[in-house]
């Protein structure tokens, strides 16, 4: 699935890699906790979080996401922005619960951290 796709599925917005739209993504995980997304989450993978401290694109970094969603309208500061953009991970916010998003997100045929549906 492109970038673009998911955000309109999520009815998400960007909030910095607009101009990547067509990104793949195959996978998600979601969870506020960044030790799950370490031991779990890799490249290509979409991370849904509520979270939007600098953890959690320094989470995205090591683990390889290649995009980070924010659920409930959150917004990280322009520095966790800033961050995000150095390292080339697009930011997106969507109006979604992290529950909601990720059935929406499973019923497009994105898989889950280990590839099981």
């Amino acid at each position: 699935m492109k970038l673009s796709m998911l955000a309109e599925t999520l009815e998400a917005s960007f909030l910095n890699g607009e101009d990547r739209p067509d990104i793949e993504i195959d996978k998600a995980g979601a969870s506020d906790l960044m030790s799950d997304i370490l031991a779990a989450l890799s490249e290509r993978g979409v991370l849904l979080t509520g979270l939007t401290t600098i953890q959690a694109v320094k989470t995205a970094v090591i683990s390889g996401v290649t995009a980070i969603v924010f659920v409930r309208n959150k917004t990280p500061e322009p520095d966790v922005v800033a961050l995000a953009e150095m390292h080339g991970i697009p930011l997106l916010s969507t109006p979604c619960s992290m529950f909601v998003s990720c059935g929406r997100l499973y019923s497009v045929g994105l898989t889950g951290l280990n590839g099981s549906r």
